[in-house]
């Protein structure tokens, strides 16, 4: 009998592709837009076709240094993506064992999460601004020169901005961890240890090498999370802004395809960090192998 597709799979299909049409349309429309020729503008139809843009921006957007803030970005986010996956595996090999406030203390971990963004980048901004009013007594009471003179603030980017981040990536870190290691086989842990291996030697030989692409997983959340956070930025990064809040900023003064030619590197960049990390996915599987 002839295998014909019914209604139904045809007006899923369609359903589906409008949902990819409506997921990456935008995200196309720049990166087309992008290319437009000298005397182009915010839409279509095209003026040319040109790298025009691409150069306007490596020559600086105005007055805002876009390549310091987009250094400062990945900085950040590098620094997040190590931390992120440090703690999470650490997190994730110390829930095995039961403990006391165990419940609890999974449930603050992850409370960041239901909390809105700008509340706890507001939180934070307040946190630091008591920090500074209680330096800056101390440096009054006690008459120290160094806090009298030239102390400003904490807040800034491996700070204040820094606690921000991890309070949305940490939470995913973590969860992910979770879950890997409750489905862990624990009888090859007990091999290790029964073979004569050390908990270091059972951990790097036995339990790394199974967990790694888990990790690679946590440490590609922990980079994109990073990279392209506004909210809980806005408040608590100080006075230096990453990538992401200048092309918010550059939203409402420029209006040239160069804030498209902006925003198609900006993603350019978190397609770069997923590809790298399948490639290092399938790398360890093959050493592995």
């Amino acid at each position: 009998m002839e295998d014909r597709r019914s209604f139904t799979f045809w007006l899923l299909a369609a359903l589906f592709s409008l949902f990819l049409l409506f997921l990456y349309g935008p995200t196309l429309t720049i990166l087309v837009l992008s290319f437009q020729g000298p005397e182009g503008g915010l839409t279509f139809p095209m003026q040319g076709a040109s790298l025009h843009w691409y150069r306007v921006l490596w020559e600086g957007v105005g007055v805002v240094d876009i390549w310091s803030a987009f250094r400062r970005s990945v900085a950040l986010g590098l620094v997040v993506m190590v931390l992120t996956t440090a703690i999470a595996l650490a997190a994730g090999y110390a829930f095995r064992r039961r403990f006391p406030g165990q419940g609890a203390l999974f449930q603050l971990s992850i409370a960041s999460l239901i909390v809105p963004s700008i509340v706890v980048s507001l939180g934070i901004a307040l946190e630091f601004r008591l920090l500074d009013d209680t330096v800056k007594a101390l440096g009054e009471a006690y008459d120290i020169a160094w806090i009298n003179e030239g102390y400003t603030t904490a807040m800034g980017l491996f700070s204040s901005g820094l606690g921000a981040h991890l309070t949305w990536t940490l939470p995913f870190g973590l969860l992910i961890m979770f879950a890997v290691f409750n489905r862990f086989p624990a009888a090859l842990e007990e091999a290790g240890r029964d073979l004569g291996g050390s908990p270091w030697q059972v951990f790097r030989h036995v339990v790394l090498p199974l967990i790694g692409p888990s990790l690679v997983g946590v440490a590609l959340f922990g980079f994109t999370l990073s990279w392209d956070e506004i909210a809980r930025t806005s408040q608590a990064i100080g006075d230096r802004n990453t990538l992401p809040l200048e092309l918010q900023g550059l939203t409402t003064t420029v209006t040239t395809p160069e804030i498209y030619a902006l925003g198609t590197l900006t993603t350019g960049v978190s397609v770069l960090v997923i590809g790298t990390a399948f490639a290092a996915i399938a790398l360890w599987r093959r050493v592995r192998r």
